[in-house]
């Protein structure tokens, strides 16, 4: 399979980050990834196809997106959009412009958060783009360097306050992801990283980190915003998406590789949550990719 294109950022060692604003009509900058955050805002692209991993979205009339990792391809395609005068105002910045010292402070708490939450795709709710439109459309004409960083700073703190901010790639799909959850959510996500394609019931789990069924069940969700059935399910289509964008194993090998039972559940579970059918996320992908 091709190699996904890895993008070179023209950021300089002695730049807090590279802004760029188009205006376009058309959108056909091929799948990639680059090891800079990247925070992505289109207005007026309704119908423009964004893929962040193995999530595959047409957005509204804005989007507003943050991603990070070398490993996490994305793109925003032309889809169904047929405006003619789409605006794009793209920032990208180094994982070294917050080092570890400074998220530790409590001021960067949330940041911190949120910047964990990108690897896997972090879409903002309409609600968090307009409380800092004014700033994202003002940013790029800022004259004085020093304001522009703090008005940067600003977008990010207030996004990250964001409760309805929702990740896109599933985390079995995504890789390099920082992970603070507690010890035991993360027992029970490396079990199910190696065990996912065999039969797992809540009371495994449960037993696995020394808890009653019943309240491992409230605090794997009140951790995760999940219960364990779906979590499992995301994990078992994270992994089938990859073997389908990085192998040419056939989908039915790759059905009852990942656990499930049988064929046609495999089909409409993968469509009801990717939104494309097992066959037609593989040309999406195999069409996007490009060779380095």
């Amino acid at each position: 399979m091709a190699k996904i294109l890895e993008e070179i950022i023209p950021l300089s060692p002695k730049d807090c980050f590279y802004i760029v604003e188009r205006h376009k009509s058309e959108f056909s900058f091929p799948l990639h990834s680059h090891e800079e955050y990247e925070l992505n805002f289109i207005e007026h692209g309704r119908g423009v196809r964004r893929v962040v991993g193995d999530s595959i979205e047409e957005i509204g009339e804005y989007e507003l997106t943050l991603v990070a990792g070398k490993t996490l391809a994305h793109a925003w395609e032309q889809g169904s959009c047929s405006a003619k005068d789409v605006r794009e105002i793209t920032i990208q910045f180094s994982p070294m412009l917050f080092p570890p010292e400074l998220l530790m402070r409590n001021q960067f708490s949330s940041i911190k958060k949120m910047l964990d939450k990108a690897y896997l795709g972090l879409n903002f709710s309409t609600r968090a783009i307009m409380k800092v439109y004014s700033l994202i459309d003002s940013l790029a004409s800022m004259n004085d360097r020093f304001e522009q960083y703090l008005a940067f700073l600003k977008i990010l703190y207030e996004l990250s306050s964001d409760d309805r901010a929702r990740t896109l790639a599933s985390s079995s799909f995504a890789s390099g992801i920082n992970d603070s959850e507690s010890r035991r959510i993360n027992k029970v996500k490396d079990f199910i990283a190696v065990h996912y394609a065999e039969d797992i019931h809540l009371e495994d789990m449960a037993s696995l980190v020394g808890m009653a069924p019943s309240a491992f069940s409230r605090f794997f969700k009140q951790h995760t915003g999940r219960n364990l059935i779906d979590f499992l399910i995301d994990t078992r289509l994270g992994n089938a998406s990859r073997m389908l964008v990085d192998t040419t194993t056939g989908i039915s090998e790759i059905c009852y590789a990942c656990g499930f039972n049988n064929l046609s559940n495999f089909n409409r579970t993968f469509k009801a949550r990717r939104g494309y059918t097992p066959r037609d996320f593989r040309a999406l992908y195999t069409k996007n990719k490009v060779l380095v």
